[in-house]
Parts: C-alpha cells; structure tokens; sequence
C-alpha cells in the first residue's frame, strides 16, 4: 500500500468512483470548492447523498489515507484516523487522487515526541512565509509543528507553513482530555448548523460526525460510525446517564437497526445533528420519538 496524506481543505470519501453526480463537481476539484459545492444544492440533492449512499464519510487536510489501488484518477483508500468495522486498517472508500499527495510512512508517523497544532477555531487561515492563505482549514484539523512563535510553523502537504496560535491548540502525543461536561458545551458552538451526510466540519456534521468530531476536540478518538461507537466505550445504565455521554437510538423502539446518536447535554436534553433539512439543536428527549427509541448508552470521557 502507497501512504498519502490528504492536500485540500477537506476530501470527501465516496463509496466508489462514479458516485459523484455532475453537481459534485466543486468536493471532488483541486483546490476543493466545498462552499459552492453545498450552496449549490437543494434539500432533495443534500437528503440524495443519503438515500443513494454517495458518500461514507469525510477526511481533514494532512491526514494520512493507505492507497489500496487507483482507478481512472480515483484512489481507493483507508482512513486509519477513523476506524470502522468496514475494513480493520480504517474507513475505506475513494478520493480523486488529485486530492492527494504521497508521503513516505516516516513522514506519515513523524518523529517521537513530536509536538502537534490542533485547530481549535471553527475555521483557520493556513499562510506560506510571506503571510499568503495556502488555504483555509477547519476545526480539528492536526498537523505536526516546526517551530513556535508570533507564528506556528507546521509541517503540511505544501511544505511549511503557519497558523495563528489564537487558531490552534498545542500538545504533545496526546491531547488534553476533558470532563463530560466540557464535551457537551464544546457542541453548543455547532448550534443551528445544517446537517450534512457524512459530513465531518463545520461546513456540516452527520450525527456520528459530530460525535465522532467533538470527541476528538475533547482528546478522546472514538469510531467513526454510530453502530461502531455504540460497540465501544464505557457502557452506562440510561438512569446512570452524563453530560457528555452518547445516546444511541434505535427503530422499532430500540429493539431494531441503530439508526443515530446524540450527546447527552444534562437536564433531560441532547445535543445532535438530526437528519438531512435539520440543523444541530439541544433537544428535550422526553415526549419526542427519541424517547422510546433510546437503546444504548455509552462514554467515552474519563473522570
């Protein structure tokens, strides 16, 4: 396997080489046209990467993607970043191979004790020396750091360049990890965001995107997929429930197929992204249809 590392803002993962519609020509360019690719689709074109099964997920600028083969500019890969019952190497999938550039697995590992810059902000200007955008980056987006200062110089696909340290978070091998609590409020940020399928950034989250997205901020890499993050953790007695915790929802009041999650936000109420048209909210759970649909719940975050 060839080892790459993603070289645009974000690179969406399709289920295979001819899921992109005509429409998602601007997620699969280089540089990505992620803006103009959503504004420039209706709810039904949104809801139809869903019904139809376009797209499996997305992967964040720097992160290192394993090349199984190539196809016709398609590369299909897996995203170790995320992990899934899928395939054990990682969440697999296709991204233009445009969108990627090849790294040795040296590079890809970086050295030990090596120090990191998470973006922390919901969107960040990546800048060459001479104070240029490279290109913007979005939150949680990790790159691994040269050099401190007025300026924090990273290692990147483009060769060297700097963030603002107001942008980013420092830390070495691992991240700080908060409470529950802090889990919880960090989604409040994301509050009235459309929902987007496999979405991943702040452009739009699917429901285990956003999980999956805020763990990360939080310190804590979870699985990629509601049924994969229902599989793991801490399993925790619904009267026993958290801020912070994840709330798993199945059809046929929880006894059939897991169909979503949500962080649990105190008082009765959650924080999610609900489903294509909607957008992130804190919800009551008691008297909607998420009540009798709560099957699972599970933590990830450590006192």
């Amino acid at each position: 396997m060839k080892t790459a590392q993603i070289n645009v803002t974000v690179a969406t993962l399709w289920t295979g080489p001819d899921s992109p519609r005509d429409l998602d020509q601007g997620a699969i360019e280089h540089p990505v046209q992620i803006e103009k690719w959503l504004n420039g689709m209706s709810a039904e074109e949104r809801k139809q990467l869903l019904d139809n099964n376009k797209i499996q997920s997305q992967v964040l600028y720097g992160e290192t993607v394993y090349v199984l083969e190539e196809q016709d500019g398609w590369s299909h890969v897996l995203v170790p970043s995320q992990t899934s019952k899928k395939n054990e190497g990682g969440y697999p999938g296709w991204i233009p191979s445009v969108q990627l550039t090849d790294v040795s697995e040296e590079d890809a590992e970086g050295e030990p004790g090596q120090l990191f810059a998470m973006v922390t902000a919901d969107f960040a200007d990546l800048k060459n020396e001479n104070g240029e955008q490279i290109l913007p980056l979005v939150y949680t987006t990790i790159l691994p750091v040269l050099e401190e200062g007025e300026r924090i110089e990273v290692h990147t696909p483009h060769g060297s360049g700097f963030l603002k340290p107001d942008d980013v978070e420092l830390y070495r091998s691992q991240k700080e990890q908060r409470s529950g609590r802090e889990l919880a409020t960090e989604g409040e940020r994301f509050n009235d965001l459309l929902y987007l399928w496999g979405g991943m950034t702040p452009y739009g989250y699917d429901c285990s995107g956003f999980s999956y997205s805020i763990h990360k901020a939080s310190g804590y890499i979870i699985p990629r997929d509601a049924s994969d993050q229902a599989a793991s953790g801490v399993k925790v007695k619904k009267e026993d429930v958290q801020p912070g915790d994840l709330l798993f929802f199945a059809y046929e009041e929880g006894k059939g197929q897991l169909h979503h999650v949500g962080i649990y936000h105190g008082d009765g109420k959650m924080i999610h992204s609900p489903t294509p048209g909607k957008r992130i909210m804190i919800q009551e759970i008691k008297s909607s249809f998420y009540e009798k649909e709560w099957c699972e719940t599970r933590r990830y975050w450590k006192k």
